[in-house]
């Protein structure tokens, strides 16, 4: 039985492997430059709360310089989802077509047919997702260290995240499936949902899985040290605001001379990350579960 899984498993499987060999093909180069670079520059050294302006000017240029590079790895973080949903067709391909009927005829029980099915895609999914996360955090060391890893694309891309999102869109698929019979429409439909849950949660639920704290300062003073590589949700002072989503800024402020406004921050510390990644790689992990055991219980009980 695990060998006829596999047989039919197999493309998505490699497909899977594949799209994991293109972002290392793309990051691999380009990680091993970015990394010379940062030595070459003895940014190390420049890691300091208060770096002198020789430092500052040298991590702009790094990061002007490889910023782009940076940009892109972003789009990256979709590539787990993409892996869910595609490991998740051949199951559905199966209901659709129903082959299903031929093996259920034979020696092998419903349950034994669903848990191979399913288990081998799931076993993939997390390794695939392992991989990645073990490529994204290695080339994205000398970023993480002058900025941190709280904004949106580093922390979609490190820790335990990556890993659960593979399991949300491959159970999403596999819900959608079970219910409509029509595999690439129900995978294209999971991608969707996917995207739409990502999104949701990376612009306005992690923002609040964790209690925010509050910084003020003045305009004449510098940035408090609190701030320094942490998650900025918003920032305003003496009228002047900007919302800032999961990235850093500088609030906009009077420019009279002289003029000292209180400047007031809502952020996450970076100390946060970890707790923020548990709670929601357990929340994307335990919708995964509960849709994966609804469609075997589905198919199971409602496949004719």
């Amino acid at each position: 039985m695990t060998w006829v899984a596999w047989r039919l498993q197999r493309t998505e499987t490699l497909i899977a492997c594949a799209l994991l060999l293109l972002v290392a093909a793309v990051l691999v180069p380009t990680g091993i430059e970015i990394g010379h670079a940062f030595d070459r520059d003895n940014l190390a050294a420049c890691l300091g709360a208060h770096p002198s302006d020789v430092c500052n000017n040298a991590i702009g240029g790094f990061l002007s310089r490889f910023n782009s590079l940076d940009d892109l790895l972003g789009w990256f973080t979709l590539l787990p989802g993409l892996v869910g949903v595609i490991l998740a067709a051949p199951f559905l391909l199966e209901l659709e077509q129903g082959t299903y009927r031929l093996a259920w005829t034979q020696s092998i029980t419903r349950g034994r047919w669903i848990a191979a099915k399913l288990g081998l895609p799931l076993a993939v999914a997390l390794l695939v997702g392992g991989a990645y996360i073990l490529i994204g955090t290695w080339w994205r060391a000398p970023f993480v260290r002058l900025n941190g890893r709280m904004d949106t694309a580093t922390y979609d891309s490190e820790g335990t995240v990556a890993l659960a999102y593979a399991l949300f869109a491959f159970g999403l698929a596999l819900a959608v499936g079970v219910l409509w019979r029509r595999a690439v429409a129900a995978v294209t439909v999971a991608f969707v949902g996917y995207v739409a849950a990502r999104v949701f949660v990376d612009t306005w639920l992690r923002d609040r899985l964790v209690t925010p704290l509050t910084v003020s300062w003045n305009s004449a003073s510098e940035e408090p040290a609190a701030l320094r590589h942490a998650r900025i949700i918003s920032q305003y002072g003496s009228g002047f605001r900007k919302i800032l989503l999961g990235g850093h800024g500088k609030v906009a402020v009077p420019s009279q001379p002289g003029v000292r406004v209180t400047l007031h921050a809502l952020y996450q510390p970076a100390r946060d990350f970890w707790p923020l990644q548990g709670i929601e790689s357990a929340i994307y992990a335990g919708i995964a579960l509960v849709l994966i055991l609804f469609a075997a219980w589905w198919t199971h009980q409602r496949t004719a």
